[in-house]
């Protein structure tokens, strides 16, 4: 069996809310927001890792930092078994090339004043990858493999759909020739008819240039859609992880259970009673003691107020971190 193409193992990303001398002079009680508390999984070549979640439990900020678009603050990365955490920052600029990040807005990604062939070919020079005129013939072939007619090379992004802008964004993430991409919510901002086109692409680039894909989205039919593995996140933690099929038709933590019982059920053999959650969202300033998602559980026992769960094996392959299991 080959290594995985990325492990991540006890990662972490706090962002320090205190400013000027209050940083210097003293330790304000709640200043770090844990954004990402402890993150680990390893994902195979050519897989998809589906992440979900709630708003603000860290989806995003994982993806980033595995890239080191934002600087964790503890733990490990390996891409294809080369630590990203001690790489200088001129190494860490060369090995980019392999790793891109497709982002939510497509609008807002793309550059107004650069046309599609200036942002498309942009990654081929900062990293040198070919000349003048190969730059141009690997522009419009990834165009075309996007969807794109050759007459597109020249216009500016206000000048597109919002899909369509997307499938630019896809070419400058692809053109590289990357071998892991993190999709940032690709099809949040885009219409359901034009949602579908874009993941149908997606899946069709996977399997023709052998990508692994990490996929963070709010949308569990698009992540079970997607999705080889899924990783449930609460509060910067993942709590349940394993394959797609089994976590998405029998969750076993009970977050992943109130979460995916807000799908659509297809057969009345399948539907199950919505499980509302009772409490706030704890904030990540100042996170519960124990398992984080105490204050929150149907299934609250003692311990859970003062121990915390590690992931540990359960059934189907999967992981839980549930002192239930």
């Amino acid at each position: 069996m080959s290594a995985p193409l990325l492990q991540v193992e006890a990662l972490h990303k706090h962002f320090d809310t205190r400013r000027g001398l209050e940083t210097l002079y003293r330790r304000a009680e709640g200043a770090l927001v844990r954004a990402v508390d402890g993150v680990s999984f390893t994902l195979a070549r050519g897989q998809t890792l589906g992440i979900i979640g709630e708003s603000g439990c860290g989806k995003s900020t994982l993806g980033r930092a595995i890239l080191r678009l934002q600087e964790p603050s503890a733990g490990q990365v390996r891409f294809d078994g080369i630590d990203l955490l001690g790489l200088p920052r001129a190494q860490m600029t060369r090995l980019r090339r392999r790793m891109q990040l497709i982002f939510q807005d497509p609008y807002a990604s793309l550059n107004p004043r650069r046309t599609v062939a200036q942002t498309v070919g942009l990654p081929l020079q900062v990293h040198e990858a070919a000349g003048a005129a190969e730059r141009r013939e690997r522009v419009a072939a990834m165009l075309a493999r996007v969807g794109l007619s050759p007459d597109h090379i020249h216009r500016y992004p206000h000048q597109f759909s919002g899909g369509q802008r997307q499938r630019i964004a896809i070419a400058r993430a692809l053109v590289s020739n990357p071998e892991l991409v993190v999709c940032d919510e690709p099809v949040s901002a885009l219409d359901v008819s034009v949602q579908a086109q874009i993941l149908a692409l997606l899946r069709e680039l996977q399997g023709a240039l052998g990508l692994t894909y990490v996929f963070v989205s709010h949308n569990l039919a698009v992540v079970g859609a997607m999705s080889d593995r899924i990783a449930v996140m609460y509060l910067g933690e993942i709590v349940e992880i394993g394959p797609a099929r089994p976590l998405l038709h029998r969750p076993l933590h009970p977050y992943a259970q109130a979460l995916l019982s807000a799908l659509p059920q297809r057969t009345r053999a399948t539907r199950q009673a919505r499980i509302r959650l009772e409490g706030d969202l704890p904030s990540p300033l100042a996170p519960p003691d124990g398992c984080k998602f105490h204050t929150r559980c149907r299934h609250v026992m003692p311990r859970c107020r003062t121990e915390r769960p590690a992931l540990r094996p359960a059934e189907d392959g999967r992981e839980v971190a549930c002192h239930l299991y």
